[in-house]
């Protein structure tokens, strides 16, 4: 028994100790780098900790961080042991400020409803109750006429009373539903955005003194990212573009960005960094499908010994080269991304909607000009084409075109497809006069032998009506044909650049204040009789 009771007593002792050894500590979020697809969350704490061995505890962390991506530093006199991560999943995550008062509204209402429903339900019993005693006196007791008026008075006003009162409680009743129902959905949403469970990271530690330990914790979070928006301002026709190049900053990790500092990178880690191999291509006859099982698993052997020992995937962070600051904001050109070290603190909450983040501004050369296409639409479009944007590191996004201080509409910059020049189209301009009539005189259709000959002539006529000269780009096109039995015959283009592969017209024009110009284009087409063209 002596034995038994010593090894209970050392065993508590030793749960004892192993309780002591983990210490909770306090975090803060100070900084991330945000890629297009995830992003690197930095920690930082300060805490003392006992000679010894000390297990201490991050608690509260999103379930959604990588623990294959976890990094500890620090400062102090001790020795870092061990780094693990775990979920936990009876704690839950430190509700935020706004889904704290969304819960207790949605309290408050339940309150209200069952205090409304009780008062309505009392309203109904003592109605019940006066219905239920109707009967003023005994059959031997004489009721004057002013008591029975007196009476009837009084469950008339009485009974319209509660009337009116179960009406009114009906309809708070009726709103407090509505907007328990408004609550309940926006808190589901919220919930949606905080994970129940939550993740610890353990950090083992030794020091040899007691002292204080500074730690920085870096970890890669999915469900966050950012993506590309711009705003395109031009002032007028005479000055350059100014280009806002901005970011919108999403993250549902459940856990919320206050004050960080934010690094945006063009890099993607969910790409992978490691070069695809190609294999041996091997061609075989086809076999019948009661063949194919066989097939299959010989071609998983063969596959099998070509292919030798699997590769690990692995992203290199190459080194990077600082630049100056400029605008709050730093570009740093790596070997193969660029980052934007914003010097601003951000805040970016776990939510459905992202948060804006201005990146930086810059001034793009830019050449005015008008285009119009009569055949598709009479009014001329200002077009603006801006150079020297390759320097800026533009990513594919949606743009906010501006114009003399009005909203034109919206565009999308993809560098991945222009060349030299970005064309944006700053919107219609009604005093560009333009007109596209068919020439009578030139358009005709006959029958030759066994084929149909159709000419077509077009007129189109533009006139500047501004005070100023402008530059103007007219297009149109001829038909082209994809088979041989249709012939078509560019007989006048009328001094356009012509495009035989596309059949596209261009004229490039300078029209001085209230000058007019026009343009003539000839085509043939000719196909057999019997046949019907489409799009003719």
């Amino acid at each position: 028994m002596k034995r038994i009771s010593l090894f209970l007593i050392l065993s508590v002792v030793g749960i004892h100790a192993i309780a002591q050894s983990e210490k909770p500590v306090d975090s803060k979020i100070t900084r991330v780098t945000v890629f297009l697809n995830r992003a690197q969350v930095t920690r930082e704490l300060k805490t003392r900790v006992e000679a010894g061995k000390t297990n201490l505890v991050l608690s509260g962390l999103t379930a959604q961080l990588d623990q294959q991506s976890v990094q500890v530093s620090g400062k102090g006199n001790f020795i870092l042991l061990g780094i693990n991560h775990r979920q936990n999943f009876i704690s839950e995550f430190n509700l935020p400020k706004s889904l704290r008062v969304l819960n207790d509204s949605l309290d408050y209402y339940k309150r209200s409803l069952l205090v409304e429903q009780q008062q309505k339900d009392v309203l109904g019993k003592e109605e019940q109750l006066l219905l239920a005693n109707q009967k003023i006196g005994g059959n031997n007791q004489n009721i004057t006429v002013n008591e029975l008026k007196a009476m009837a008075e009084f469950y008339r006003s009485r009974l319209g009373e509660i009337g009116m009162a179960k009406i009114k409680s009906d309809e708070k009743i009726r709103k407090t539903n509505e907007r328990i129902s408004k609550l309940n959905q926006q808190i589901q949403e919220q919930n949606e955005l905080y994970s129940r469970n939550t993740s610890e990271i353990v950090i083992s530690i030794s020091a040899e003194t007691a002292g204080t330990v500074d730690l920085e914790v870096n970890y890669v979070v999915a469900n966050a990212g950012w993506y590309a928006v711009y705003d395109l301002r031009a002032i007028n026709t005479k000055s350059p573009i100014q280009l806002s190049y901005k970011a919108n900053v999403f993250q549902s990790t459940g856990e919320d960005w206050k004050d960080v500092r934010l690094k945006l990178s063009t890099a993607n880690p969910s790409l992978g960094g490691t070069k695809p191999e190609l294999y041996t291509w091997y061609l075989d006859f086809y076999y019948p499908a009661y063949r194919q099982r066989e097939i299959s698993r010989m071609g998983a052997v063969h596959r099998s010994a070509d292919k030798g020992e699997d590769v690990e995937l692995s992203v290199e962070v190459p080194a990077t080269e600082q630049m100056s600051i400029t605008d709050y904001t730093q570009t740093i050109q790596t070997s193969l991304n660029t980052e934007f070290d914003i010097n601003l603190p951000y805040t970016v909450v776990s939510a459905s909607k992202p948060t804006l983040v201005d990146i930086r501004n810059h001034e793009l050369k830019a050449d005015y000009r008008y285009a119009v296409a009569p055949k598709l639409d009479n009014d001329a479009f200002l077009l603006a084409r801006a150079t020297g944007w390759e320097d800026f590191s533009l990513l594919p996004g949606e743009a906010n075109v501006f114009f003399e201080g009005t909203f034109v509409g919206k565009s999308f910059i993809d560098p991945n497809n222009v060349k030299d020049t970005i064309s944006v189209s700053l919107g219609r301009d009604k005093r560009i006069v333009v007109q596209r009539e068919r020439v009578k005189d030139f358009s005709s259709r006959k029958a030759i032998g066994s084929n149909i000959r159709e000419t077509a002539a077009w007129e189109i006529t533009v006139r500047n009506t501004r005070n100023e000269p402008v530059k103007l780009a007219v297009e149109d096109q001829v038909p082209v044909s994809k088979i041989s039995p249709i012939e078509v015959t560019v007989n006048d283009v009328g001094g356009a650049k012509y495009n035989k592969d596309t059949g596209k017209l261009v004229w490039e024009m300078n029209l001085q204040p209230n000058e007019t110009k026009k343009v003539v284009f000839k085509y043939e087409v000719k196909y057999p009789k019997d046949k019907q063209v489409s799009g003719l």
